[in-house]
């Protein structure tokens, strides 16, 4: 057996390792949720970072699962060591031990359109997989307060946080939402990384300064990413509000009870978008502990988004308000 000949070039954020005989792949280091991230696929939407001990490994292969059908579109298993989510028309992807992705990409996909699975729902996995509660959610720092805000699709969860960020208060995650709930009497919201997905109304009437809207990737997805290089909050802060986004006549919060706001956090969790199987071992009771947990401590409220874009500022404007009333309170 002969030994490998590898390489590592020492530019900070960029090494490339080099392997004889094998085509060769870029490796990037990365910051997301306060990991340190290898990856062989190019990950722009990330905040890049010196080569360190990786937390998270993602690396490009084949994987010997079966692959989705056409007329099924997707296949997904769940161990409690490793997790497998296909779909037909991008990839498959296998999570092993909550520290390592292996990316087993479908013909002529290039790694723009693998990182949206990736950077959602199998990032949302391995982190869920690793301790945290996950909400299918868009987070907004407030002055050292912070605003979460969950809803169906469609709800306005991404074009509200925008809003937010134009009126000068700082991203923390948009789509995947990671808590640490480690400490019984302060959950922390874990900053993701500088990138909001919007539509294109949405986009035209909030202005969002500093920035960079990436091409489409596809056309069957409506939103565009907007790469921030401003208006992103990098630090840890504590849940302050959980709000329910719903339409209606004008802006308005009420607050859900105990057992509304338990039933919304489990809805609004991203782990529930794969079903019962993906709580598999012991993760169905932390799961509902962390849930309970999380209701128990934080206020969970209906948030009445006025109907049209150009009334978003009325949101923005009684969020404002109930999270400076919420710091008086305490």
């Amino acid at each position: 057996m002969t030994r490998s000949n590898t390489s590592l070039a020492a530019d900070p954020g960029h090494a490339r390792l080099r392997v004889e005989g094998n085509p060769a792949r870029e490796r990037r280091f990365y910051k997301a949720y306060g990991l340190t991230i290898s990856s062989e696929l190019a990950l722009p939407e990330l905040e890049p970072t010196a080569p360190a001990a990786a937390d998270i490994v993602i690396a490009v292969g084949p994987i010997d699962y079966p692959k989705p059908s056409l007329e099924a579109g997707t296949a997904f298993r769940f161990e409690p060591r490793q997790q497998y989510l296909a779909w037909q028309a991008v990839g498959a992807f296998l999570i092993s031990d909550a520290c390592r992705i292996i990316v087993d990409p479908a013909p002529g996909i290039d790694d723009q359109l693998i990182a949206f699975p990736l950077l959602g729902p199998v990032m949302a996995l391995l982190l869920h997989q690793r301790g945290l509660l996950i909400l299918h959610a868009s987070a907004i720092a407030v002055g050292g307060r912070s605003a979460i805000f969950m809803g169906d699709k469609g709800a306005g969860k991404s074009t509200t946080a925008g809003a937010m960020i134009s009126a000068g208060h700082g991203l923390l995650t948009d789509d995947v939402v990671a808590l640490d709930l480690s400490s019984r009497d302060e959950p922390m919201i874990v900053p993701g990384f500088p990138q909001l997905k919007l539509a294109a109304d949405a986009a035209a009437a909030i202005p969002i300064r500093q920035a960079e809207v990436r091409p489409q990737v596809h056309p069957a997805i409506d939103k565009a990413q907007h790469r921030l290089h401003g208006g992103f909050s990098p630090d840890k802060v504590p849940v302050t509000r959980l709000y329910i986004l719903e339409r209606g006549e004008k802006a308005a919060i009420s607050p859900l009870p105990e057992i509304a706001a338990l039933s919304a956090v489990i809805r609004f969790s991203y782990v529930t978008r794969f079903g019962r199987p993906a709580l598999v071992g012991d993760f169905a009771t932390r799961h509902l502990r962390h849930c309970a947990g999380l209701a128990g401590r934080i206020g969970v409220c209906r948030l009445e988004v006025p109907t049209g874009l150009g009334r978003i500022g009325e949101a923005v404007a009684l969020i404002e308000k109930d999270l400076a009333s919420d710091d008086r309170a305490r």
